[in-house]
């Protein structure tokens, strides 16, 4: 799972104009004996707009990546961008 987050960490930081100001920070949760994923994607308020991308798509990009992700790890995570 770490390299799930520091795959969200790489593209967050070739879209936005603060790397630096890049925080990727990793949870896991248990519900009903399965395990649930949170990727918190932190990055600066001006750069909200960038990961996000016009109607939401690069934000369900990077979603549709962790997605794929999970099913083949049979799990769940969630993108969670703050």
């Amino acid at each position: 799972m770490k390299s799930l987050a520091e795959m969200v960490e790489y593209i967050a930081r070739a879209l936005v104009s603060s790397p630096d100001e890049v925080n990727v920070n990793h949870e896991i949760l248990v519900e009903n004996d399965q395990e649930k994923h949170i990727i918190h994607l932190i990055v600066d308020e001006n750069d909200k707009g960038k990961i996000i991308g016009k109607d939401g798509r690069v934000a369900q990009a990077i979603r549709s990546l962790l997605r794929v992700a999970a099913v083949k790890l049979n799990t769940r995570i969630n993108l969670d961008i703050e």
